[in-house]
């Protein structure tokens, strides 16, 4: 795979110049950026005012790339007229001067392929020409590499001896890293009966066959319910997405669709039909509990692979699609194997961490940039090291950066290294961060604390692909691949201005949103049971039983610290406990009062506005008694009559009535 840095220049190739068309309505930076592309041997085949301009330049001539200006002349922006040329695929970059959070949001959902922030230099725009080119060959690339190594592990199933369920088992596995779902239902097309087996996805590895008998328990229907359901419901005949008010509507002309669905909690499926021999109609229908999960993406991929698929099915299914016949599997199961390999450290099964680990899974073996995102305390960093192990970088090394905690004037020294003699107290040659990590994985945490001043140079070693040690005589080409994450929102940091909108746009390639523990209480047993393991070895005594009371306690806490907050609660309760059950977990107040308020919105207030809150809670926690043992004023350690004026004063009495 060739880094971008490997990428000839497309000035020493005149005979193959890259068709660029100009879409910008400011004459000055329309004619500035046209000459900065011909210098560089780039051949601009026009610069358009107006989407209308443009989309008629593009009908006559298609470009290679499309620089679009947000903002333009008349009736459409440069967001609908990116719309368009995704459609049509084809790459384009952003200008624009514009970096409010709306402007963002909407850029974003386009996924170009860079952005550049007026004004621009000459370098700015040839290193993000070189980087969209890069991403736009390596997309195509990338799904090749995906196709074919699809490809090859259903011809191995294929080769294999497996039974018709057992296969099904094994194809759902490998076609779950390129069509995500949670669960898969086969069959023939057929007018008599409902005979079409599903592959619910337990958690990560392991799967489970329904057949038509399992699903009628599950549905709590007859065997002949369900027939008539199926035969009441109209078939698709060609690939269609459905998902919101499609699905809804779906439901009513395809209610074996809806049965499923309300079954397995589904929110969106993609109906992919195929012909076997011409003749019989064989439908695979991918189910997801998430919205929106399907695009006409997906079915481009899975028609590249009809054949692959048609194979399998010709090879794998029954000679006889008779359900009397097949009636004697009825379950059977794929147990995980070795599901830790990779995810060390990364505990939970619940949908939400699933679907990270899915992620993971398809990043993994490029060398895209990938961009985690979450709230403190969960896990960020165990998802960079995972995206790493996986990865064909993984005997190289893994450099953690904690860009909030570098010193700004030591920053260029760390990050980049400087040369003996380079500065005062330079005594001897030190090697930079990047430099070290060549070869390797860079892995940017808390890259929103970053100060505006790195994140210029930090930019310019990223488009590059080279540093320069302070005090070098040369620039040093590195290889290392970029994984950044941050606990902000950093769209709201762009659109302040303290984060750099061609920086995001360079890490922002593959974001991957790591859950927070109260959208993922399923997880919370698993995870306090690891922990006490954990601490119990190292205290050298026996792991004790977490006592349903505790497990209660822990469960219906929101814990706004995350996982990192859940360890220490479990240590502290592991130290506290004498025999061999955690009866009790000892939550803070603080703790306690988060719990209760957990499900408000956060606002800034006033300090009488918090001290009415307080006081008011305090009084809801003692039935409104204020004064005496337990009353209101002996907790807030204030006399009786000062709680009654404040109660008074903060109109306290009205809201306890």
């Amino acid at each position: 795979m060739k880094t971008v840095s490997e990428f000839p220049n497309n000035s020493s190739q005149p005979t193959l110049k890259k068709r660029i068309l100009i879409v910008e309505d400011q004459f000055i930076e329309a004619h500035d950026l046209q000459l900065i592309l011909e210098k560089a041997n780039y051949e601009v085949i026009g610069i358009s005012r107006s989407v209308d301009q443009a989309l008629e330049q593009i009908q006559t001539e298609k470009p290679d790339l499309v620089f679009v200006d947000i903002m333009l002349k008349g009736s459409r922006n440069g967001i609908e007229l990116a719309q368009i040329l995704k459609e049509n695929h084809i790459g384009f970059i952003y200008i624009s001067a514009n970096s409010s959070k709306s402007i963002l949001d909407q850029a974003k959902i386009t996924q170009p392929y860079g952005f550049i922030v007026k004004p621009f230099r000459e370098q700015d725009v040839l290193t993000t020409l070189e980087i969209a080119f890069y991403r736009q060959e390596y997309s195509l690339e990338s799904q090749l590499m995906q196709q074919f190594q699809l490809q090859n592990n259903i011809a191995e199933i294929i080769k294999s001896n497996l039974k018709w369920e057992d296969a099904l088992l094994a194809f759902a596995k490998v076609v779950q890293t390129f069509i995500s779902f949670d669960y898969l239902e086969v069959g023939f097309l057929n007018t008599t009966h409902y005979a079409n087996l599903g592959v619910m996805r337990k958690n990560i590895d392991d799967y489970q066959i329904i057949n038509p008998e399992k699903f009628s328990k599950i549905a709590d229907i007859s065997i002949k319910e369900l027939d008539e359901t199926y035969k009441k419901s109209k078939i698709d005949l060609n690939p269609v997405v459905y998902s919101e008010e499609s699905l809804i509507n779906n439901f009513q002309v395809a209610p074996i669709k809806g049965l499923i669905s309300h079954n397995f909690g589904i929110k969106s499926y993609l109906v992919f039909p195929l012909s076997i021999i011409g003749i019989q109609k064989f439908h695979f229908t991918f189910y997801s509990r998430n919205f929106n999960v399907y695009s006409p993406e997906n079915i481009a991929v899975l028609s590249n692979l009809e054949n692959t698929f048609v194979q399998f099915i010709t090879k794998m299914y029954p000679k006889t699609n008779s359900y009397s016949d097949q009636k004697e599997a009825i379950i059977k199961e794929i147990k995980p194997i070795n599901k830790s390999v990779g995810f060390e450290g990364i505990i939970g099964n619940s949908s939400q961490m699933i679907t990270v680990f899915d992620y993971i899974r398809k990043v993994a073996p490029s060398d895209t940039s990938v961009l985690v995102l979450g709230e403190s305390g969960t896990g960020k960093e165990k998802i960079a090291q995972s995206i790493h192990t996986l990865s064909p970088r993984k005997n190289k090394p893994l450099v953690i950066i904690n860009c909030g905690a570098i010193p700004e004037n030591l920053a260029e020294s760390l990050l980049f290294g400087h040369e003996k003699g380079a500065f005062t107290g330079a005594m001897d040659k030190r090697i930079g961060k990047f430099e070290l990590a060549d070869g390797g994985t860079i892995f940017l945490d808390e890259i929103g604390e970053m100060p505006m001043e790195l994140q210029v140079k930090l930019l310019r070693v990223l488009q590059e692909r080279e540093i320069e040690r302070i005090g070098g005589a040369s620039p040093i080409k590195i290889d290392v691949r970029i994984i950044a994450a941050t606990n902000k929102n950093l769209e709201e940091e762009v659109a302040a201005g303290r984060f750099r909108m061609d920086l995001y746009y360079r890490l922002h390639v593959f974001p991957i949103i790591v859950p927070s523990l109260k959208k993922r209480k399923e997880d919370i047993p698993e995870l306090a049971n690891h922990f006490i393991k954990v601490y119990s070895e190292k205290m050298g005594r026996k792991s004790p039983l977490l006592s349903d009371f505790a497990l209660q306690q822990i469960t219906n806490y929101n814990w706004p610290g995350n996982i990192r907050e859940l360890e220490h609660v479990i240590q502290r309760a592991i130290l506290l406990t004498d025999g061999n059950t955690i009866k009790d977990i000892e939550l803070s107040t603080s703790s306690k009062m988060h719990a209760d308020q957990a499900s408000e919105s956060f606002s800034i207030k006033t300090i009488l506005e918090n001290e009415r809150d307080y006081i008011l809670y305090i009084l809801k926690k003692c039935n409104g008694k204020i004064s005496g043992i337990g009353g209101a004023a002996e907790i807030l350690d204030i006399h009786p009559s000062t709680l009654n004026s404040k109660i008074k004063k903060l109109e306290i009495k009205r809201e306890m009535n």
